[in-house]
């Protein structure tokens, strides 16, 4: 998973180390494009779910399927409120060999699939993981693979910085993070 790490006022690029993929849990990571208020807002609610099931000491904990259909309902019940949180969500992880990936936005709208992207990503990098990625990706191909779709999306959005913050899922549950700058 990557992200871009800046934050905005409006078109003033304001923050440029801003983290928005985040863990939780033992085997899920977190992705999030929009208001950087609400992301932490659902950090919180996350951070008492994740909390109130280590509670129950069964040594079972929640996978990214559960976290995923957790967010849903909560992104789902906000809008239905009419107060939605301005955020578009990509939940990843690993679960007793089980890979997942899922995307939620800010209506409640969910999908799983083998790659997904959230705002200009849509419509930009989409097309490409459509044409080159498949089952059989090393990971060196599929880092180069993340390094042209984030390069388009450089080059399309005229605040973005050259600055990425990018998480590799291993099966093995280890989670690497690693921030660099893409010339």
């Amino acid at each position: 998973m990557c992200s871009i790490t800046y934050g905005s006022y409006g078109y003033t690029l304001r923050y440029k180390s801003v983290e928005r993929l985040k863990p939780i849990g033992k085997h899920s990571l977190l992705s999030a494009s929009g208001e950087i208020s609400d992301f932490q807002e659902i950090l919180r609610y996350l951070d008492e779910l994740i909390l109130y099931d280590n509670m129950w000491d069964d040594r079972n904990s929640l996978g990214p399927k559960e976290v995923h259909s957790y967010l849903t309902r909560v992104m789902y019940n906000r809008r239905n409120k009419f107060n939605p949180l301005w955020n578009s969500l990509i939940l990843g992880g690993v679960k007793n060999g089980q890979k997942y990936l899922g995307m939620v936005s800010m209506i409640g709208v969910n999908f799983e699939d083998n790659h997904v992207a959230t705002g200009f990503g849509n419509h930009l990098a989409r097309p490409i993981l459509r044409d080159e990625w498949h089952n059989n990706l090393s990971f060196e191909d599929g880092v180069k693979l993340l390094e042209k779709c984030m390069r388009v999306l450089l080059y399309c959005d005229t605040t973005a910085v050259n600055k990425l913050q990018v998480w590799f899922l291993i099966i093995v549950h280890l989670m690497v993070s690693v921030t660099y700058q893409n010339s």
